[in-house]
């Protein structure tokens, strides 16, 4: 205690550092006028107890929080969760190692970032709660940057674009869907794109519709096509396609990418692109991206320049056409 200090008070001595935080922060602006304030304690005298300023507690409390500002993580290893089965995008060969379009870009992104790149084989429906638990850094899933996944995630800039579409046998009653091939943008919410989705709703009318459960494809059916349709959801994209093969659904809802690897399959030779494709608009997002945790920025950082450095000089072009046979960057 010092000499000119009354009785009963201690003055916060804690040095607070406040040079790291913004102008409005609670910390820069408790760390400005600390000095001057002091906090009482409770003490007994002659059995009269002073009682404590709650208010004081509270800002003793946040200061001493504040004096120990948190430090960015040094970013030199991170683990990166895909599913392994999401051909082209991700996917396991006969050695067991998960290979593709996906694992190209991250591989290219990791050399130029000089980071250590572990991916982690996850379910797809875990993706997003493992990320956010820590069990692994980034996600690279073929996931759509969507409004609703960025209520708890971020993405990085999109390093691809690829449009929802319809799978069914070519000789089957889905053959004929309408507006075959045309791309409706849901971002336009236009005529056109409510013509489009009033058309594939009447033709979807008690018909079997799979996809892979939590995707942008059923969120879109949550909206569009589960009042008429009936739409079952699978664990994997090759769950529905071998259904499909086998005339257990009528048509299955995917990305169209996706789909191209699937029409590769010699087992597939009775299927085709049947009715519209869409993009865009709240639900299907602008793009694909990496996911990374809220709290993340320095690595979101990190990641979003060395893919950047490797979408500017062509070598995600050259990934997607050795995958895709199509640059689907643009």
């Amino acid at each position: 205690m010092l000499a000119d200090e009354p009785p009963g008070r201690v003055r916060i001595r804690r040095r607070i550092a406040t040079t790291r935080e913004p102008e409005n922060s609670p910390c820069r602006r408790i760390g400005a006028g600390l000095s001057n304030w002091y906090l009482r304690v409770p003490r007994t005298k002659m059995g009269e107890t002073t009682v404590t300023s709650s208010r004081w507690i509270t800002l003793a409390a946040l200061a001493l929080t504040c004096s120990t500002p948190a430090m960015a993580k040094d970013w030199k290893t991170v683990s990166v969760a895909m599913e392994g089965s999401y051909a082209p995008w991700n996917q396991t060969d006969a050695s067991g190692k998960i290979v593709g379009f996906e694992v190209d870009i991250l591989n290219d992104v990791c050399a130029r970032a000089k980071l250590e790149c572990n991916i982690v084989a996850q379910d797809w429906d875990g993706v997003i709660p493992g990320l956010t638990a820590g069990k692994f850094d980034i996600v690279m899933d073929g996931m759509s940057i969507t409004e609703e996944r960025m209520k708890t995630i971020d993405f990085s800039i999109p390093y691809a674009s690829s449009p929802v579409a319809f799978l069914a046998d070519k000789n089957g009653p889905l053959a004929s869907l309408s507006n075959k091939g045309k791309m409706i943008d849901l971002s336009k919410d236009d005529a056109e794109s409510k013509a489009a989705l009033d058309t594939l709703r009447k033709e979807l009318t008690g018909k079997n519709v799979g996809l892979q459960v939590s995707t942008t494809e059923a969120t879109f059916a949550d909206k569009y096509l589960k009042d008429v349709a009936n739409v079952h959801e699978y664990k994997t994209t090759d769950e529905h396609d071998l259904d499909l093969m086998a005339g257990r659904i009528d048509v299955a809802f995917a990305d169209t990418t996706y789909f191209l690897g699937t029409l590769a399959k010699p087992d597939a030779k009775d299927l085709e692109f049947v009715g519209p494709q869409f993009k865009g608009g709240p639900i299907l997002g602008p793009g694909i991206g990496a996911a990374f945790r809220k709290t993340d920025k320095d690595l979101q950082d990190i990641y979003n320049k060395a893919l950047k450095a490797a979408l500017d000089d062509g070598s995600v072009s050259k990934y997607s056409l050795q995958w895709f046979k199509i640059d689907i960057t643009k």
